[in-house]
């Protein structure tokens, strides 16, 4: 089967990934004289910044997803597949879905971004939490409430400590809104919530190889982050490197000595790697991937030798003025759609001049009014910091139904108690994953 054709012999684009940059240059292109196909294996476009809220239950599961015909249905030229790419023939310009279709591009924008990273251990996979899908948010939603719960039926002190002990591997932005919101949610929820589970008796252990969390920031906003952490209950540990992980918790390696957590929720926040697909473009473009499985891309940013195919976001490697590698970022992937799409508007089938990112700084929650914030050379933390990561997540969000109902349930959690969405079980009909059995037992 072919999908080559094209309406009154327009040019054709096809963006395969339909998150914060393919969606981006699919809603540049509205005015363009092109046929638009965005290809992504779901069906909703997914606001990854919120995923640690709907697992602590700020935010119900729907809130941060919307679907992706929807934010496309005011371009009449564009048309959404939900399918999976497995395949390009660059020389005859296709790209092949998972049924053997073949779909035809005059000009094709690759933006699959990036999945959980577990560094050679796979099997790790199934014995703890990552974060980057809907299905991952909910799961660890199930994991932790349902820790609770069975810490609540306890019938010995060790087990109850088993579940009462939650282990964050991962100092980068999601690990430590992941510990901070957990620690929110034990003070203000679980003493309400559960008769026989004390605040005190909960721990929450942070994680992290590198000697300080947040890296990427300043080292001022990276202490004061940690002693955010340190201030809501957290124990952050840092020089530490997981050997193990199972069921019942993890194997750490610190100083040369092997020390055992015994921790019935482990959640993954250390790593992210290409999607697998991107191999794919890779083999047929020839180019070699990095560690993390990215493509390199010329400074415009096409992929060497092909003018007509655009890498944008996460999954693209290209360094920055400094030399370091672009950060992986929403904005970056933003504004690399809005650069290619601004050329393929004006007739070219990809972009030939450099992009130049603008670095509109860098935000990270710790907790309710605790937060850092980079702009620019001006450094925030504290509440001034917070409502301005509240803002930005507000003018990225969406439509305005979503930014008023997100704020109701913010203000609900951080200002009342735990949001019904949680306690009543509500879970989206867009992404439910099958409940994972083997930490209850």
């Amino acid at each position: 089967m072919s999908a080559n054709g094209s309406s009154g012999g327009r040019r054709r684009v096809v963006i395969v990934g339909g998150g914060f940059g393919g969606l981006a240059a699919a809603r540049r292109l509205k005015h363009a004289d092109v046929d638009v196909t965005v290809i992504d294996r779901k069906h909703h476009h997914l606001f990854q910044p919120l995923l640690y809220q709907v697992a602590l239950g700020s935010v119900a599961p729907g809130e941060c997803a919307s679907p992706i015909r929807v934010s496309l249905r005011r371009n009449p030229r564009a048309s959404v597949l939900m399918a999976e790419v497995v395949g390009f023939d660059v020389d005859r310009q296709e790209v092949i879905l998972e049924r053997g279709e073949r779909v035809g591009y005059d000009s094709l924008i690759f933006a699959c971004g990036m999945e959980t990273s577990y560094f050679g251990h796979d099997e790790w996979k199934d014995v703890s939490c990552g974060l980057k899908t809907l299905a991952d948010a909910v799961d660890l939603r199930d994991r932790i409430f349902g820790a609770f719960e069975h810490a609540e039926r306890a019938a010995d002190a060790e087990s109850r400590a088993d579940w009462l002990t939650f282990t964050v591997i991962g100092g980068g932005p999601t690990g430590v809104e992941v510990a901070g919101a957990l620690a929110v949610l034990v003070a203000r929820s679980v003493a309400k919530d559960f008769a026989r589970i004390r605040p005190d008796e909960v721990k929450i252990i942070l994680l992290d190889a590198g000697d300080r969390v947040l890296s990427p920031f300043s080292e001022s906003l990276s202490a004061k982050a940690a002693k955010g952490l340190t201030d809501l209950g957290v124990q952050v540990r840092l020089g530490v490197r997981a050997t193990s992980i199972d069921s019942r918790g993890a194997t750490i390696e610190v100083d040369g000595r092997t020390e055992r957590i015994d921790s019935r929720t482990v959640v993954w926040a250390a790593g992210v790697q290409a999607v697998p697909v991107a191999r794919a473009l890779a083999s047929a473009t020839g180019v070699e991937t990095d560690r993390a499985g990215r493509i390199p891309i010329n400074p415009d940013p096409t992929v060497r030798g092909h003018p007509e195919i655009s890498v944008i976001g996460d999954v693209a490697s290209l360094a920055g003025k400094d030399g370091t590698p672009l950060p992986g970022l929403a904005t970056v992937a933003i504004q690399q759609a809005a650069h290619v799409a601004k050329a393929i508007d004006h007739g070219a089938a990809g972009a030939s001049t450099p992009f130049h990112y603008l670095d509109k700084g860098a935000l990270a929650v710790i907790g309710r009014g605790r937060a850092i914030c980079e702009i620019r050379g001006v450094k925030l933390s504290g509440w001034p910091a917070f409502a301005t990561y509240l803002g930005v997540h507000l003018f990225y969000l969406g439509s305005e139904g979503k930014r008023i109902k997100l704020l109701a349930d913010w203000a609900t959690t951080w200002f009342g108690v735990l949001g019904n969405e949680v306690m009543e079980g509500e879970l989206s009909t867009i992404e439910r994953a099958p409940p994972r059995v083997e930490a209850a037992r």
